[in-house]
C-alpha cells in the first residue's frame, strides 16, 4: 500500500483530481448530505476527508482548520496524491456594507496580509485564482458577489478595525484566513484553484455573533453555506 502523507493521511488511492476544501471538519458531513456513494476517508488532527460522487463525478472533500499554515499543508499534501482541482468553500466577513448574510463572495484575487504566502514568493506577486474554475462560477453564480478579498492571520489583534477601514475603502469585498495560501500554493503547483465564501459577518457587524449565528444554524448563512457547497460541486462536475 502507498505511504500515506502524514498529516492529511491521503494517497493517490482517492483516485481523483477534484477536491473541496473546507475549514470547518463539520461542513465536511454538510457537504455529503449533496454526493452519493460517500466513503469516510481519514480524521487526523484537523483534516477530515470523505470520497463521494457528484453527478458521476468522483470528489474528495477534506477539511483544514483555520488559517493559512494548515490550509497550506492541505493544499501542498493534495498535490502530492495528483489533486488538481482544488475549490475552497469556506465564511467570510463582508467588507462592503451591502452584502447581505448568506451571500456568496467569490475571490477574483486575494490581498495577501497574512504570513504563510510570504515564505513562497515575494509581496510583489499576486494571489489569483483560476480563470477556468472563476469563469465555471460566473456560469452557476451569476449574481454573487465578485471581487478582491482580503486573507490575513487573526481576528483579536488590537488594530484589526483601523485595517477593515483601510482595505473597505480600497474595494475589498471580503475578508477570510486562506484563500491567500490556496492560490499562491497552488500557482506555484500548477493547481486550479477558486473560493467560495459565506458571508457570516455584516461589514462592522460582531464578529462573535456572526461566527456563533453560522454554528447554531441561522437561516441565511445556513442556505448561503449549501449554496456555497452546491456552487462548488457544479463546478467541478461540469
Amino acid at each position: 500500500m502507498e505511504e500515506k502523507q502524514p498529516h492529511t493521511q491521503l494517497s493517490s488511492e482517492i483516485d481523483t483530481d477534484n477536491a473541496i476544501i473546507v475549514g470547518d471538519p463539520a461542513r465536511v458531513d454538510k457537504v455529503t448530505e449533496l454526493m452519493d456513494n460517500i466513503r469516510s476517508w481519514a480524521f487526523n488532527r484537523e483534516y477530515k476527508s470523505v470520497i463521494g460522487e457528484y453527478r458521476h463525478t468522483r470528489i474528495l472533500v477534506m477539511s483544514t482548520g483555520i488559517g493559512a499554515p494548515s490550509a497550506g499543508i492541505g493544499v501542498e499534501e493534495l498535490n502530492n496524491v495528483g489533486v488538481k482541482n482544488i475549490i475552497r468553500v469556506g465564511s467570510a466577513g463582508a467588507m462592503q456594507k451591502d452584502i447581505g448574510l448568506g451571500e456568496l463572495i467569490i475571490g477574483e484575487g486575494v490581498v495577501r496580509d497574512d504570513g504563510l504566502t510570504q515564505k513562497y514568493v515575494p509581496d510583489i506577486y499576486p494571489a489569483i485564482p483560476s480563470f477556468k474554475l472563476l469563469s465555471l462560477a460566473r456560469k452557476y453564480a451569476p449574481d454573487a458577489i465578485y471581487g478582491i478579498i482580503r486573507s490575513h492571520d487573526g481576528f483579536y489583534m488590537d488594530d484589526n478595525a483601523k485595517n477593515e477601514a483601510f482595505w473597505s475603502e480600497k474595494g475589498i469585498v471580503g475578508a477570510d484566513m486562506e484563500s491567500g495560501a490556496l492560490m499562491v500554493i497552488g500557482r506555484q503547483r500548477h493547481l486550479e484553484t477558486l473560493s467560495i465564501l459565506n458571508n457570516v459577518v455584516l461589514y462592522e457587524g460582531d464578529l462573535s455573533t456572526g461566527v456563533n449565528n453560522l454554528v447554531n444554524g441561522d437561516d441565511l448563512m445556513a442556505q448561503g453555506e449549501i449554496a456555497s457547497l452546491k456552487l462548488a460541486l457544479d463546478i467541478l462536475s461540469d
